[in-house]
C-alpha cells in the first residue's frame, strides 16, 4: 500500500513531505522512544508516534521509513514541516489515539481494510 492510499483511507492530515506520498508501506512501527525507532524499525515502515519535533523527521529519513503519523491531534512546528518537505518524508497527522491508529494500520496492511473502525 502506498502512503497516499493510507492518507485517503484513514483521512489523515498531510503536514509535509508530499513528494514522498508514493512511498510503499512495507510495515509499521509504533514507539515514542527515538532510540528504539533508530535501533529496531525497518526500511519502509510507517512510524506511529506522538512525538512531533524535528528529530522525528531526521530519524525517519535516516532509517528510510515510509513516513510518520503523529497521533492525538498533535501538530508539528514549522521547522519540522520544513524538514519533512526537504527530505520528502511524509509527515502525517491523526486525531485518534495511538492504539486506534496502529490497529487500523495493521488491519489495512494485513488486507482487512473492510473491517469497521
Amino acid at each position: 500500500m502506498k502512503v497516499k492510499e493510507l492518507v485517503e483511507k484513514m483521512n489523515l492530515t498531510v503536514f509535509g513531505g508530499e513528494s514522498g506520498l508514493d512511498r510503499e508501506i512495507k510495515g509499521g512501527y509504533v514507539s515514542d522512544l527515538l532510540s528504539d525507532v533508530m535501533g529496531c524499525s525497518d526500511e519502509g515502515d510507517l512510524w506511529v508516534t506522538l512525538q512531533s519535533h524535528r528529530n522525528v523527521v531526521g530519524i525517519a529519513a535516516l532509517k528510510d521509513l515510509a513516513g510518520v503519523i503523529v497521533v492525538k491531534g498533535f501538530t508539528p512546528d514549522a521547522d519540522t514541516i520544513e524538514d519533512s518537505n526537504r527530505e520528502g518524508m511524509p509527515l502525517l497527522g491523526a486525531t485518534a489515539e495511538t492504539f486506534e491508529v496502529a490497529g487500523r494500520l495493521h488491519r489495512m496492511l494485513a488486507g482487512d481494510a473492510d473491517l469497521p473502525g
